[in-house]
């Protein structure tokens, strides 16, 4: 065993001959295979990789969160500040977690109690390690609220998870992560439901409580740009191993393996192809679409979209983008009707739907289909890969026979970019990437004719990223789908989006052809947005 050589004296967390694997049926998948790594106190290492790759398995290894069928090497060891980690004793390992390591979760809704308001669960975090009385343990929710930047602190405590946008739950996980300042934090794409200046602002947070109390951080993401900008030290990892690592610069400008040269040079570049639409009529339509949340008893109203037009023909691709927050992702679930709007007529290939009962809806279920941000809350955690995918098809009457189902099954994995071979698997045994190439499998098996896809690639490392762009392309020109596609990324909607509509508090303030939004943006908003996503992250 080699020795380590930490940048700065004595580490403060050693990780040695990680290797582990899961009982499947059939036999056993390695997702981790003999991985040392060392980080040292002040220091950001980044974990970088596809998914699948073992990044988040590694991390979890350190938390002793590993699932009843893991099986750990019995030559796995962890120290932290010396002292070997109990990782394979649960009840040892609560007194650590949380307090002395704490993780940030890729998927902030499953990880949040959605009976529970926010500052009900950061006092949670904080009295199960500290004595302190619940009003001293609220203070300090409020100011970790604050101090992770979110909006009226006060009350935010109040609300509940699902009240909140995706990037203000991401938030939230932060303040719980940092509610006991904790060594080490682990964080497992922290900002993956970001946009780019709210990701900067975390980004930076976080910098800042690393350096102010010399925290350790364990990053684990797919943006190399956010490598570069804020880690200290890079470990890439392939298929289980870490097959090259040392300083950020160093490895990035220099890759001595094919693997971080892949990695580095995958990026969505262009524009999309124009859609042939002609003189098609429109999917999926909004006009004047207004939604409000609250308003009765003590709840005081919040107008999360306000008058909302937005068209959506066959071979289209329609971009929305803006800030966590703006209204993107309640103005996709109130077209699809599978939230309540306030004002406003939603249409759907050349009929009003927004007065239609739950039951008149299921009729069209199959041909509007959705993929939401987060794939492990959407996604039955009892149900295997086939019996995930097969629902949609039986509920819907889809598919001759069973073995014509079956097929069905089988083409969908593929053309979502997974293996055929993982039916019988169940979601927890992926990646948060693999997790949502799955939910795309589920969506196109029913052969839809418009799919809403929120943020569908915001987990997923570049080059997997952009298999799935190609997949979504192919699927448009041979089907004909019309996507409304939700994202952050402004670099992905260019890629796959011939319009671009750009929200903001709920409204949308610029609209048109994706060149023209892009190289000519008439609000400031949208140049800001522009030169957030591609001046920062050409760095």
């Amino acid at each position: 065993m080699t020795p380590l050589t930490p940048t700065d004296g004595a580490p403060l967390l050693e990780a040695r001959d990680i290797a582990l694997s899961f009982t499947v049926e059939g036999g056993s998948v390695e997702a981790v295979r003999g991985v040392d790594f060392h980080i040292a106190r002040g220091e950001m290492l980044a974990l970088v990789g596809e998914s699948g790759s073992g990044k988040s398995v590694t991390a979890r290894v350190l938390m002793g969160l590993m699932g009843r069928n893991a099986r750990l090497a019995p030559d796995a060891r962890v120290r932290l500040n010396g002292e070997v980690l109990p990782i394979r004793d649960d009840r040892r390992m609560r007194a650590v977690r949380g307090r002395t390591i704490a993780m940030v979760f890729q998927e902030p809704m499953s990880s949040l109690n959605p009976m529970h308001t926010v500052g009900a669960q950061i006092v949670e975090a904080i009295q199960a390690h500290q004595k302190t009385p619940r009003r001293d343990a609220l203070a300090r929710a409020r100011d970790l609220l604050a101090e992770v930047r979110l909006p009226d602190p006060e009350a935010m405590l109040r609300r509940y998870p699902h009240e909140l946008s995706g990037g203000q739950r991401q938030r939230v996980m932060i303040a719980m992560a940092l509610s006991n300042r904790p060594a080490l934090l682990i964080a497992d794409e922290p900002t993956t439901a970001l946009d780019v200046r709210v990701q900067a602002e975390i980004l930076e947070l976080i910098r800042d409580l690393q350096r102010r109390y010399d925290l350790a951080v364990l990053l684990i993401t797919h943006d190399l740009t956010v490598v570069r900008s804020y880690a200290d030290r890079i470990a890439v990892m392939q298929q289980g191993r870490i097959v090259e690592t040392g300083p950020t610069a160093a490895v990035l400008d220099a890759p001595a393996h094919a693997y971080t040269r892949q990695l580095r040079d995958a990026e969505p570049t262009g524009y999309a192809d124009d859609a042939d639409v002609g003189d098609r009529s429109a999917l999926l339509e909004g006009k004047g679409v207004r939604i409000v949340y609250g308003g009765r008893g003590q709840s005081p109203a919040f107008v999360a979209v306000e008058g909302a037009d937005l068209t959506v023909r066959p071979g289209e691709a329609v971009g929305v983008v803006g800030e966590s927050g703006s209204g993107k992702t309640s103005l996709a679930l109130a077209l699809t009707r599978l939230t309540p709007h306030s004002a406003g007529e939603i249409w759907f290939d050349g009929a009003r739907i927004d007065g239609l009962s739950r039951r008149d809806m299921r009729p069209l279920r199959p041909r509007l289909q959705i993929v939401l941000q987060d794939p492990f809350s959407s996604l039955n955690p009892r149900l295997s890969v086939q019996a995930l995918v097969e629902e949609g098809l039986i509920v819907n009457g889809i598919g001759r026979t069973a073995a014509d189902r079956l097929a069905r099954v089988r083409q969908a994995l593929v053309d979502a970019g997974l293996p055929g071979d993982i039916l019988h698997r169940f979601p927890h045994e992926f990646s948060g990437g693999q997790r949502q190439r799955l939910s795309i499998a589920r969506a196109i098996a029913v052969e839809p004719e418009l799919m809403v896809l929120d943020e569908p690639t915001s987990a997923l490392d570049l080059s997997v990223q952009a298999r799935i762009l190609d997949t979504l392309k192919d699927l448009q020109r041979r089907r004909g789908l019309g996507y409304l596609f939700i994202s952050h990324d402004l670099r992905v909607v260019r890629a796959l989006c011939q319009r671009i509509i750009v929200m903001r508090n709920g409204a949308i303030v610029e609209s048109g052809p994706t060149r023209q939004v892009l190289e000519n943006p008439r609000s400031d908003y949208t140049a800001r947005l522009v030169t957030a996503a591609f001046q920062v992250r050409n760095l």
